[in-house]
């Protein structure tokens, strides 16, 4: 032992690291991180000169942001009276009215670039995320993977330069997973009310925001429920007591529910109607759905193309039977039945035709076509459709023509949708690769977009950015993979050499 204390000592200790070598140091890590900052900022700039535009939704959205500063919620009509609505929830109306307030009335344009900063933030918080729930291994590569993937990402920049809730759903999904990740490594009111305020945000800016709460809170509920050992082998030293837990429950609870409460009651006093969300068709109270229309769609409508050319159309505008695709009749008879209502729709008063006759009549359509074909309208159909929304190119927003697939017209923009498609499913193939490294919270992870997938089966037309939710989770569990390939590539050429 005294001989081993000796050698020991006579020992060179290890040389300081020179000053100099540290601030390098430190200048490469922070040039590791700004960089990719910097191209995401300038990806977005770009895509905000060239595909910045102002309609329909978002028209409809400012137009509540601009009663809201008036004090009341509705939309105008004829420029002259107040419409009281309920079609939309008011998280995006309120942001919104808040950048009209000191932005300038209705200008939309400045009011994407707080967007833009926001997203590009949700980039660091996922960064962080992949950080806290990459195994041990790789902790150290994980985090700045998942940020050069989360900030090049073309599809969720295009949808930041846009006045859309995309870009601030995104962000608050990323708000909801890193503080789930970080209150369950160290417990405590800030992360609380920060996860408290991304799960009710999502849900006030769409309904189907809810599914970030029932997807993470009974995964943060298991995680902090685990025993302190186990806790801090895997997350972190800190444990919080039970009595605190359950107060910050308590009070989190009564803050996430108490704008739908308000929201709900709201609704009941002006239109006497039950509604803590908002409805599912966009109409308000005494207003069609037009359900026999609705019902037809879902037995043929597969793709983007038939949302885009047929399904937003109507109401308000003819209706060409050509635009239809042959899987829309299963007969001849059955053709020149839909072209005998297609052709009364387009003869009456475009904006109101469902209250007549013809509503009933494409609901007589739809039961024939579902009773012939019953596994096609339930079963085929519904996962073609999201199937659609998970692998089309999402070009959706680019100054790309629908048919991007018809080479012959048009092909650089054949080949640049294919190229958009194969980034797809590469962040799709990248992800599936970070949960078969099973990260912490993989699994509340894969709920939520599971449960986004089973919502979308009830849709009867697809649009791609209804997946566009999913790739916060995407992006963590592919900084995860590429990280872990990383490592393995570096290993394989440290044993070669």
């Amino acid at each position: 032992m005294e001989a081993a204390h000796q050698s020991q000592l006579s020992e060179p200790a290890p040389a300081p690291v020179k000053p100099g070598r540290r601030v390098l140091a430190a200048l490469a890590h922070a040039l590791g991180w700004a960089l990719p900052l910097a191209g995401g900022l300038a990806m977005r700039l770009a895509m905000l000169k060239r595909l910045f535009i102002v309609n329909g939704d978002s028209l409809i959205y400012g137009g509540l942001g601009k009663t809201l500063l008036e004090g009341r919620y509705g939309l105008e009509v004829l420029g002259t009276t107040i419409s009281p609505t309920l079609i939309r929830l008011p998280g995006y109306p309120l942001y919104l009215a808040l950048c009209f307030r000191f932005l300038g009335m209705e200008n939309y344009f400045a009011a994407t670039l707080p967007q833009i900063f926001l997203e590009l933030l949700g980039c660091l918080l996922l960064a962080d995320f992949a950080r806290r729930i990459a195994p041990p291994r790789l902790k150290r590569g994980a985090p700045l993977a998942t940020l050069w993937i989360a900030c090049l990402c073309p599809f969720t920049a295009s949808y930041a330069v846009v006045p859309l809730t995309e870009a601030l759903t995104l962000f608050s999904l990323a708000v909801a997973l890193w503080a789930m990740a970080r209150f369950c490594d160290r417990p405590g009111w800030l992360t609380a009310l920060a996860f408290t305020f991304a799960v009710t945000y999502a849900a006030l800016l769409r309904p189907d925001g809810v599914l970030a709460a029932v997807a993470f809170v009974p995964a943060l509920v298991i995680a902090v429920r685990r025993s302190p050992v186990e806790r801090a082998q895997t997350a972190g030293p800190r444990s919080a007591p039970p009595r605190k837990l359950v107060a910050i429950a308590v009070v989190c609870a009564l803050l996430a529910l108490a704008p739908f409460a308000a929201w709900t009651v709201r609704n009941w006093r002006v239109f006497h109607v039950l509604e803590p969300l908002a409805p599912r068709y966009a109409v308000d109270p005494g207003q069609s759905s037009n359900p026999g229309w609705q019902s037809w769609i879902k037995t043929w409508c597969l793709d983007f193309t038939c949302t885009y050319n047929v399904y937003w159309e109507v109401p308000g505008d003819p209706l060409d039977i050509g635009l239809l695709p042959a899987r829309a009749f299963d007969s001849s008879a059955q053709f020149y039945e839909t072209a005998a209502i297609i052709s009364d729709y387009n003869n009456r008063d475009n904006a109101s035709f469902f209250a007549s006759d013809v509503d009933a009549r494409f609901a007589a359509l739809a039961r024939e076509r579902t009773n012939a074909h019953p596994l096609r309208s339930y079963l085929f159909l519904p996962i073609g459709r999201v199937a659609d929304m998970w692998l089309r190119p999402r070009v959706e927003n680019l100054n790309i023509d629908l048919d991007w697939w018809a080479y012959a017209h048009h092909n650089a923009e054949t080949r640049f949708s294919w190229e958009y498609a194969a980034l797809n499913a590469l962040y799709l193939l990248l992800a599936a690769v970070g949960l078969a490294l099973r990260p912490r919270f993989s699994l509340a992870m894969l709920a939520y977009m599971l449960l986004r997938s089973a919502l979308l089966l009830t849709v009867e037309a697809p649009e791609t950015r209804y997946t566009l939710e999913c790739f916060p989770m995407l992006f963590a569990l592919s900084g995860v993979a590429l990280s872990a390939l990383v490592s393995s590539i570096g290993a394989f050429f440290r044993r070669a050499v």
